[in-house]
């Protein structure tokens, strides 16, 4: 195989990207693109930068990842543009940084309907044009945090263990037809969205991996990249901790 071949290892495939304007997202639908693949970038604001960095075809769409209704414009929107959609990478999240007692029931289900009902919502919207082709990918974002002592983030936990429940069981759903469904375990990664947390929990953290520095964007990309591609098909239902060697097997 030429290297050339393996850089357009998904030529051809349609990549959702949430949260694409910046960080992790944004790196991952780099990388994507690397790879070949033409990229639908979603994201709260619009990533024209985002665009701007992956060239070509893409299509760029300001969404709500907590909006059932959201999420079926978009597919709509995927579908009239390409005909096809592939791989979804469910990357939005927010990380509300808040003691029990400051948890207030509006921020509870903001949590859980950004972090967890978006990737139930991307399902429903995606997984009728993945059948077409019997091929898909999904690729949900979970977090480490799931197996760390990691105070003032409960809500934030719950969002993410329950990622890893609902891979398990839409796996079991769609594997009949040609679709993975995967998660990736990031560590806290140097993006903008985590700036605003408190610099001791960020050092706290990498201080006691394995590989003693702060996780950068790219580093969650290319196993994203990996489980997008046709290498990772007899792989579904797992969680992939990419996090330096933090997370204990147990």
């Amino acid at each position: 195989m030429t290297q050339e071949t393996m850089r357009q290892g998904l030529a051809g495939k349609v990549a959702i990207v949430t949260g694409a304007a910046r960080g992790i997202g944004q790196a991952i639908a780099v990388k994507l693109a690397g790879q070949g693949a033409r990229l639908v970038l979603a994201d709260l604001e619009a990533a024209t930068e985002t665009a701007r960095l992956v060239g070509g075809e893409s299509l760029v769409r300001q969404v709500d990842v907590a909006s059932h209704s959201q999420w079926m414009e978009l597919a709509a929107a995927v579908d009239s543009a390409f005909g096809r959609a592939d791989i979804v990478v469910n990357n939005a999240g927010i990380y509300p940084y808040a003691a029990i007692d400051d948890v207030t029931e509006e921020l509870w289900h903001r949590t859980l309907s950004v972090n967890l009902d978006s990737h139930f919502y991307s399902a429903k919207a995606f997984v009728p044009l993945m059948r077409r082709n019997r091929w898909g990918r999904f690729i949900n974002i979970s977090s480490n945090s799931i197996g760390l002592v990691a105070p003032r983030m409960s809500h934030y936990i719950a969002s993410k263990m329950g990622v890893i429940g609902f891979v398990r069981g839409l796996a079991n759903d769609v594997a009949a037809d040609g679709i993975t469904v995967n998660a990736v375990l990031p560590a806290f990664t140097d993006t903008p969205g985590t700036s605003g947390l408190p610099d001791e929990m960020k050092n706290r953290a990498w201080q006691k991996q394995a590989i003693q520095r702060f996780a950068l964007p790219d580093d969650i990309a290319g196993p994203v990249t990996f489980l997008a591609g046709d290498d990772s098909g007899f792989i579904t239902g797992q969680a992939l901790v990419v996090d330096g060697g933090l997370y204990k097997i147990s």
